[in-house]
């Protein structure tokens, strides 16, 4: 964990605010802003951009928890949820919700620093594996596109695979282009031509 967070706890009730506030002064020296009202939530988060957000939610309802998970923004950063009680149908909208740490009766202040630390750990791994992911699918469209550009040169000018893929790479090469894009070059022509 950095040594210095910026960090917005959403807390309706002052006296569990104070608590989670004076958890979260034991690990470090963090900036810390509680908002009391979810009027404005999100726009409040976002215009902050804290490194994490804590929400005590004591026991809440789906829609309550999907709401606050929606305005946390659980994909631009990382976000750890307090209950009081849950369920399993709690559990699987916090997780679908996007919630790095999903805590039932968590809230002490000797859990804070170990909460903070996975709720961070898991949302860096996640953030890593959707960059992978995205990656990975933009590799397989490509891929598509390197395909169809071959099987249209194979077609009008009566070569093989090989010889149609030594083209496109060598069209690229001259060109000081990518492959997929001389192939998305290719398709496109293609399909105004026909």
């Amino acid at each position: 964990m950095k040594e210095r967070l910026s960090i917005i706890v959403v807390e309706q009730d002052a006296d569990r605010a104070l608590r989670i506030v004076d958890g979260l002064r034991e690990t470090g020296t963090h900036d810390i802003l509680v908002i009391s009202e979810s009027a404005a939530l999100a726009r409040r988060i976002a215009e902050r951009k804290p490194d994490i957000v804590l929400i005590d939610a004591g026991d809440p309802s789906r829609d309550v928890l999907e709401e606050l998970a929606l305005a946390a923004g659980p994909m631009e950063r990382p976000v750890a949820m307090f209950v009081d009680r849950s369920d399993a149908a709690l559990t699987r909208a916090a997780i679908a919700a996007g919630m790095s740490a999903y805590v039932v009766d968590g809230l002490r202040a000797d859990r804070i620093k170990p909460i903070l630390d996975a709720a961070m750990a898991r949302f860096h791994m996640f953030q890593q594996m959707r960059a992978e992911l995205t990656a990975t699918k933009a590799a397989l469209e490509e891929r598509k596109v390197i395909e169809r550009a071959k099987a249209i040169l194979m077609r009008a000018r009566g070569i093989d695979e090989e010889a149609a893929y030594v083209l496109l790479r060598k069209t690229a090469m001259d060109q000081g282009r990518r492959l997929a894009d001389i192939a998305q070059q290719l398709v496109m022509a293609a399909g105004l031509l026909t």
